[in-house]
């Protein structure tokens, strides 16, 4: 039986909210669920001097898109800066990660494709949300979800 899809309306602030780690909270405009699939798309508020720890999409494309702020982004071998409506594409398979390099909370848009990684960090925020986080239960929950861990996040200037 085909999926029927149904629009979706949000005020700016509506939207499905999730955790990953401390200062990255995630507001899902649309999930996989509400698109039969196709993909995601959310907002990242990113704390001062954040980002996700280096890792590989094994079966989603991923972009950014800044609306504030100013990031690093590492995609394989190539780094860039990008500004206030800067964008990036991550195709699947190559190693990335992202930094606000301001002093301020900043803000992107991500899309997934294929959808369904609000069911990632469904799981990866209670693991990441208070204190220490265990490296092994992390690296497990993004395996679990069709990608690898490979290192730590990214830091100005440095790695």
């Amino acid at each position: 039986m085909p999926t029927t899809l149904r629009p979706k309306f949000l005020t700016p602030d509506d939207g499905l909210r999730l955790q990953s780690g401390p200062g990255r909270d995630l507001v899902f405009k649309v999930t996989g669920d509400d698109t039969g699939g196709a993909f995601d798309y959310f907002v990242v508020e990113v704390a001062p001097h954040g980002g996700p720890p280096l890792h590989v999409h094994h079966t989603q494309e991923e972009t950014i898109h800044v609306l504030s702020g100013r990031f690093q982004v590492r995609v394989g071998d190539e780094d860039t800066v990008l500004e206030k409506g800067g964008f990036a594409f991550m195709p699947s398979g190559i190693p990335h990660a992202f930094l606000n390099l301001t002093d301020s909370d900043a803000e992107i848009v991500i899309v997934y494709t294929p959808g369904g990684g609000h069911k990632f960090y469904e799981e990866l925020g209670p693991l990441t949300r208070n204190g220490t986080p265990d490296r092994a239960e992390v690296a497990a929950c993004f395996e679990r979800h069709g990608m690898t861990l490979l290192g730590p996040p990214l830091s100005a200037g440095g790695n």
